[in-house]
């Protein structure tokens, strides 16, 4: 079971990078906001895998502060100035 979770971890990194094609051309804010969440949900399904692979509690701890970061981030780009719903004309 452990190559099982070691290769859909694999998978999901190459997802990752696919996503970030999207983070430097994408066309709008929005788009590369998307694409910075799918970091955040596919790297902690990657710590769990890996968590899971090794047996490793620390791991799993990781992929919570995780979690709770990548909600701080999408709070804090959706209050910055000039993001989505604050656009000049």
């Amino acid at each position: 079971m452990e190559k099982f979770y070691l290769g859909v971890a694999c998978f999901l990194l190459a997802t990752m990078i696919v996503g970030l094609v999207r983070v430097f051309v994408g066309p709008d804010q929005e788009d590369r906001l998307v694409a910075v969440q799918l970091f955040g949900t596919t790297g902690v399904a990657i710590l769990l895998l890996l968590a899971e692979a090794f047996d490793a509690s620390s791991v799993r701890n990781a992929a919570l502060l995780f979690t709770l970061l990548a909600v701080l981030a999408v709070v804090a780009f959706v209050r910055s100035p000039g993001s989505l719903g604050e656009r000049e004309e």
